[in-house]
């Protein structure tokens, strides 16, 4: 079963009891060009939620043979074998369910060519066959009876997509998956386990499925393992590839609501199978400031592997805030997307019909920030939580912004999280920026209470003391235990020594650059970027029965 399907009853307004007499036991279900026929008392159901999901699964792959029709054109080949090539898509649709995804496919893809819906549930096998005939798609869309790891690795077949979307993990679906994808083929894998990716509850289910950790349960890296998730499903996928000689291309990696989904160009290639080890790293997190350091299992340099050397920097504890730090991965270090493939959706998305794909703005919102995001940097950060850290007034992604790019570096926003941000920055800059934040909101806290004094205004015992030791150390943040990471990173001196009370670094938060100007563009645009919650007590729901 699939993540399509859900144990609660549907509530979207396009659900309506069937009046004819011969279908009187059923919903209709209209969601894109389908309208499928849902039993009123459910074994198979119909999960709404999905529909972002589905909408931009059924754009991604009309890109995808864009792509795959223009590669083939520019191959120097015998025009037999371009007819033979351009012959229509083949899709596998796995765990089908009610048969709702295939329906769409089968209506709203240009050249699909054939789609099998698959599923191990006879009742679910039973509403597909009822949903292709009611959608006039018998031929193009064919239903199949079986086990989807069996069906998979058993059949002669090969698909050009082949879409796994179960109820939980996709683990167990991907080895039996690469054996049927055409070469260049791609596959669309959900995993809705985020728990289990992201979350620090289950980290002996984490390796055994996905072959390696997060973060762990650090306040400071939570965010960051909704990216570490992204890349352990990559890196189990990348793996699995690697055994039958084959390589994977990232083309498309999203965080959305509970789940994750990966969308993957499977290629034959021996050679770049031998960039595996380059692709996959290890990476070490502070439990204190969230300072990481990546460590690549292999380096390439002029087409030869060289023998990685332990990451520079690396100690027992944290140089900036005396942190310990936490294992995560193997995971896969490459980057997560194909701004060409997100253009060529954004583009689809553009020329859709509304009254159809009811999810475009937010895949316009989503799919924007996605393709802005900085293609070497591995992880985001929360600047709430860095800024948490010295107690101090929060930092605006704009200001931010600014300080980074005056210093020299890069920084964007992500789709996965508000507020986060991903940068090129140093780490010892990147606390030098909230140090100074800190120090600039104690300036503009000791000149308010001077004006109080000017006025006559006299200041509170608890008042002048506070006032007193700011003057003495303009960094002092009153609610810091002497302890703690922020306490740690005050005291240190982060980027050399400062003379006559001089920075030695001098962070401008008000000066536009290019790079702050980028992000205040992106942020001025109108986009849905999260899903806002639809119905009562939204969320994954139950697996259906």
């Amino acid at each position: 079963m699939d993540s399509d399907s859900a144990s609660a009853t549907p509530t979207n307004a396009q659900t309506q009891s069937v009046g004819s007499p011969n279908e009187s036991n059923f919903n209709y279900t209209t969601e894109g060009k389908a309208t499928i026929l849902t039993p009123k008392k459910d074994e198979v159901f119909y999960n709404p939620i999905q529909q972002f999901n589905r909408d931009i699964s059924t754009m991604s792959i009309i890109a995808y043979d864009q792509m795959r029709i223009e590669a083939i054109n520019s191959k120097e080949k015998s025009a037999s074998y371009k007819k033979r090539k351009l012959q229509g898509l083949t899709i596998l649709e796995s765990l089908a369910a009610s048969g709702l995804r295939s329906c769409r496919y089968g209506l709203e893809i240009p050249r699909v060519h054939k789609i099998v819906a698959n599923d191990m549930s006879a009742e679910a096998v039973t509403s597909i066959e009822r949903n292709i005939e009611h959608n006039s798609l018998s031929g193009k869309v064919v239903a199949n009876h079986g086990d989807a790891i069996k069906f998979m690795a058993s059949t002669g077949q090969k698909f050009h997509i082949i879409d796994l979307d179960p109820y939980g993990t996709a683990s167990p679906f991907i080895d039996s998956a690469l054996q049927c994808v055409e070469d260049d083929g791609m596959l669309l894998v959900t995993c809705t386990d985020a728990a289990v990716l992201a979350g620090s509850g289950y980290p002996e289910k984490c390796f055994a499925l996905y072959g390696g950790n997060n973060f762990g349960n650090s306040y400071i890296n939570s965010e960051s393992n909704h990216e570490v998730g992204i890349r352990l499903m990559l890196s189990s996928i990348a793996a699995t590839a690697a055994k039958y000689k084959k390589a994977i291309e990232p083309m498309l990696s999203l965080s959305i609501d509970y789940y994750f989904r990966v969308w993957v160009r499977v290629k034959n290639s021996p050679i770049k199978v031998k960039n595996l080890a380059s692709e996959t790293m290890m990476a070490y997190g502070c439990h204190g400031c969230g300072n990481k350091h990546v460590q690549p299992f292999g380096l390439k340099k002029d087409g030869k592997f060289i023998y990685p050397k332990l990451a520079s920097g690396l100690n027992d504890h944290c140089r900036y805030c005396d942190g310990t730090y936490t294992v995560a991965g193997p995971m896969y270090a490459g980057p997560l997307h194909n701004v060409d493939f997100i253009d060529r959706i954004l583009d689809i998305n553009h020329k859709a019909d509304k009254d159809v794909y009811g999810t475009t703005e937010r895949i316009k919102g989503m799919l924007t920030l996605a393709k802005s995001e900085l293609p070497d940097v591995p992880f985001f950060e929360n600047l709430n939580k860095v800024g948490a850290l010295f107690k101090s007034a929060p930092i605006s992604i704009d200001e931010y912004a600014r300080a980074v790019g005056n210093l020299g570096y890069d920084v964007s926003l992500t789709h996965a999280k508000k507020n986060c941000i991903k940068s090129n920055i140093p780490w010892n800059l990147n606390l030098e920026i909230f140090k100074q934040w800190n120090k600039k909101q104690n300036e503009a806290y000791l000149e308010t209470m001077e004006k109080r004094v000017e006025e006559g205004k006299e200041l509170s015992e608890k008042l002048q003391v506070k006032v007193d030791k700011l003057k003495q150390d303009i960094y002092y943040s009153p609610n810091l235990n002497d302890k703690s990471p922020g306490a740690n990173i005050l005291k240190n001196d982060l980027v050399g020594n400062k003379s006559d009370g001089v920075e030695a670094v001098v962070i401008d938060f008000d000066t536009e650059n290019e790079a702050s100007k980028k992000v205040a563009k992106l942020r001025r645009v109108k986009m849905v970027r999260f899903q806002e919650n639809p119905t009562k007590n939204w969320g994954p729901m139950a697996r259906a029965k």
